[in-house]
């Protein structure tokens, strides 16, 4: 019998953990989506307690807070951070299940070198000690767990209008790479309060006046340029559901029937209201967000960037939660609108004009998994900028809700059946937290592990060479290569 998350966790047969401990766990990590805060890498933090790096933000955690009973004092609120932890530690046996029962005590014996399981009766010792290193042990500061954790790069979210002063001051402080992301969301969002005064907030970052549409395409353009000189390389879009409408006679019709005149003039009307605080009707905002998607594809395309499309969070359910606490809280679900016919329409706009960039598609619904990867083989090609010969669309890893290890399988399982696995970018945290990096660790034993079982039922060859291989190439230099991150170096 095995002991509780022991070296051979998830490692089911002895060809996963040979590609595991002789592969896998010795790449970099490449952490290329995450919202960890620029300021705090620059600035190295250090984290007064363990309350602070482990609960401080995690949403995944608050709602299963919520779920064991507790009030919003103990999860959001100002109760004493050791109480919080303590509700933690009562919270964590009932996890038996869920992802975090893994996350939690990965992360304990990975950064604190605590063995023992969290619970009422082992809180107070793991309390004292994990602050005692909080406290005094280098790895345990950000550059530290950087280094700890073998971090080649990772990137950041930023909004258009971001200085990015952050990025340039951590850039020759450490070796890894703070790359930002170029994320548009209030750009596009055209029907959330607040879109005409952040106008003026993107005029200004991009020293323009925005009075009406050619002034926010050029604005737009300016800020890509501005990131690109800043190392980005990367986009970041989060939709609800994909958009695609063209001019209200035009519709959903492919790229030639399309008449963009018409579907300009209707862009710049609805910009104009927009811009007199006049909220558009659904049919206008899905245009809008058409027509500023199809508009920085190209641009993404130019530069040879990526682009990430986020598909499927019903975000903000309770509408008295974020009244009270705000967004990004853990009150979101996962949404099921079709995806399919859109999506093929929007990357065949790109497409038709030469411009689809290399792209990554994300659900948060698994009912989406063979459309997504099925649409995305319909444009495969050669063309990308810069070229990197293969795996132009990718579809992206088990996200959100579903980054636990019947999700991960499952994604895998359908690309590998419905395209090349072993072209797969890999793994990202998508995480708040500097204690996330384990999740790496989980996924790649969980890719090792299938591979393992396909070898033990002689699916595939008992063949190391061949899967040490693929398996650092999904762990790491697939996601290197993809995103250009090995040309020059940004630190």
């Amino acid at each position: 019998m095995r002991g509780f998350i022991n070296n051979d966790f998830l490692l089911s047969t002895k060809m996963a953990r040979k590609l595991y401990h002789e592969a896998a766990a010795l790449e970099p990590v490449f952490d290329y989506h995450c919202h960890l805060v620029p300021q705090e890498i620059a600035e190295n933090r250090r984290f007064p307690d363990l309350t602070a790096v482990w609960l401080g933000g995690d949403h995944y955690k608050w709602r299963m807070l919520r779920a064991n009973g507790f009030s919003e004092q103990l999860i959001t609120g100002n109760a004493d951070p050791y109480d919080k932890f303590l509700a933690w530690a009562q919270t964590v046996p009932r996890l038996i299940g869920n992802p975090l029962y893994h996350w939690t005590h990965l992360e304990l014996q990975r950064y604190f070198d605590i063995h023992e399981p969290l619970n009422p009766r082992s809180a107070p010792a793991i309390w004292k000690a994990a602050n005692e290193q909080l406290k005094n042990n280098p790895e345990l500061s950000v550059f530290g767990i950087f280094k700890k954790f073998n971090v080649f790069a990772l990137g950041t979210t930023d909004d258009p209008a971001d200085t990015l002063e952050w990025h340039e001051k951590v850039r020759t402080l450490i070796k890894t790479k703070i790359l930002p992301s170029f994320r548009p969301d209030q750009i596009l969002n055209i029907e959330k309060p607040g879109f005409a005064e952040y106008m003026k907030k993107l005029g200004a970052a991009a020293g323009k006046n925005i009075s009406n549409l050619d002034d926010l395409l050029a604005a737009i353009r300016e800020r890509i340029n501005f990131f690109d000189k800043s190392g980005c390389c990367i986009s970041d879009h989060d939709l609800e559901f994909v958009p695609f409408a063209a001019s209200r006679e035009d519709g959903i019709a492919r790229p030639e029937m399309i008449n963009r005149r018409r579907w300009e003039d209707e862009i710049k009307e609805i910009f104009s209201q927009a811009m007199e605080e006049k909220i558009p009707d659904g049919r206008s905002c899905e245009s809008w967000k058409t027509y500023l998607l199809n508009f920085l594809g190209g641009e993404y395309y130019d530069r040879g960037w990526v682009m990430q499309l986020h598909v499927g969070a019903l975000r903000s359910v309770n509408s008295t939660a974020l009244k009270k606490l705000g967004p990004n809280t853990g009150f979101d679900a996962v949404h099921d609108h079709a995806a399919a016919e859109k999506l093929s329409r929007l990357l065949d706009l790109l497409h038709s004009a030469g411009k689809l960039p290399k792209t990554v598609l994300y659900s948060l619904n698994l009912k989406d998994y063979y459309p997504l990867a099925t649409i995305m083989g319909c444009f495969q090609d050669e063309d990308c900028q810069p070229r990197s010969s293969a795996g132009k669309m990718q579809l992206g890893s088990a996200w959100w809700f579903l980054d636990h290890l019947d999700g991960m399988e499952t994604q895998m399982k359908v690309l590998g059946n419905a395209g090349l696995l072993s072209r797969f970018i890999g793994m990202l945290t998508d995480s708040r937290s500097f204690l996330s990096y384990p999740r790496h660790e989980y996924f790649r034993r969980i890719l090792c592990n299938i591979l393992g079982n396909w070898v033990e039922q002689g699916e595939i060859p008992r063949d190391f060479a061949l899967l040490d291989g693929m398996v650092r190439d999904i762990a790491f230099r697939n996601a290197a290569q993809y995103f250009n991150i090995m040309k020059g170096n940004a630190n």
